[in-house]
């Protein structure tokens, strides 16, 4: 029902590959999240989580930069433990927070300058704009949904990211205590779709639908993918994933397993994605002047201001 969606989908939909790494660790944590592509001119869209992570890890590498050549200044003075403890404090060294985010965005373009992040003032959304790249690796770009559409509870959608990270091709770089990109050993994760019933609207504090609520859970890795019919148009943004405890607990219950008598406890929860809908998404486009299409089907598609 959806493999020619996601065939199509596919072609814009591209990973953001990340790895972090904990203070007087050197495990390498590796992590994804999703965007997608808005036109041909280097315009995507993701969540603002995942944006605001972009940001802080240059921040946080930048910091890190400025501990260690601290301590060095300090390592053969005397009290030198004292005074590394003191600048662990300063440089807000935690082993609880990462001290180092390296990313990487896997085929989007041959190369790129820089990327402007343009996050939304009140919703989990960004822009990101793609700049001094020569060639561009995506195909396609998105379609969203006409103003007015009528979907609503009962309608299936697909959500498509890059959960389950499988990339390898990194290292923890002990000489220089640095995390790096090795470009060796499996460098691809795969993509991954997952269905759900359109449920419920999602309003935000002034009473405004500005979400949809998927009967199944958005899955870690797919923040920033889009939301998608079965002819591959895009209906709104997985943002988050919310817990409804459903009620059912069993404590201390004696159940049998295979002829012998055990006592059980669990709390069952239903865990259902929230995304942000069209009408967020094309008002933020607009806000920022960024070109994009519109359409009942990718065949059918025409630029945005024709259907304003």
């Amino acid at each position: 029902m959806f493999a020619d969606a996601i065939e199509y989908v596919g072609g814009f939909t591209r990973p953001v590959k990340f790895i972090t790494r904990n203070y007087n660790e050197g495990k390498v944590l590796p992590g994804t999240a999703t965007l997608f592509f808005v036109n041909d001119e280097g315009w995507a869209l993701t969540c603002r989580h995942v944006a605001n992570m972009m940001i802080s890890s240059a921040r946080a590498n930048e910091n890190y930069a400025e501990f260690k050549k601290a301590c060095a200044e300090v390592s053969n003075a005397p009290k030198a433990r004292i005074l590394i403890k003191n600048l662990e404090k300063k440089f807000g060294m935690d082993q609880d927070r990462p001290i180092q985010i390296k990313l990487q965005f896997p085929d989007c373009f041959d190369r790129y300058d820089a990327i402007d992040i343009t996050p939304h003032p009140k919703h989990d959304l960004a822009l990101l704009h793609f700049r001094g790249y020569e060639k561009v690796l995506y195909k396609g770009h998105a379609v969203f949904g006409l103003k007015g559409s009528d979907k609503r509870p009962g309608d299936f959608f697909v959500r498509l990211g890059f959960p389950f990270p499988e990339f390898r091709d990194f290292a923890y770089d002990q000489e220089h205590d640095d995390i790096i990109w090795t470009g060796e050993g499996r460098i691809a994760t795969p993509r991954f779709p997952i269905e759900g019933m359109y449920t419920r609207n999602i309003a935000d504090d002034t009473g405004a639908i500005t979400g949809i609520e998927l009967s199944t859970p958005g899955l870690r890795g797919q923040s920033g993918g889009p939301l998608f019919d079965d002819k591959g148009v895009i209906y709104g943004i997985q943002s988050t994933t919310r817990h409804l405890h459903l009620g059912f607990d069993m404590v201390n219950e004696e159940m049998v397993f295979g002829g012998r008598k055990q006592r059980v406890n669990n709390q069952p929860f239903l865990h259902v994605g929230q995304c942000l809908n069209l009408n967020v998404i094309r008002e933020f486009l607009d806000r920022n002047n960024v070109k994009y299409f519109v359409g009942t089907s990718p065949e059918n598609a025409v630029p945005a201001e024709q259907n304003r």
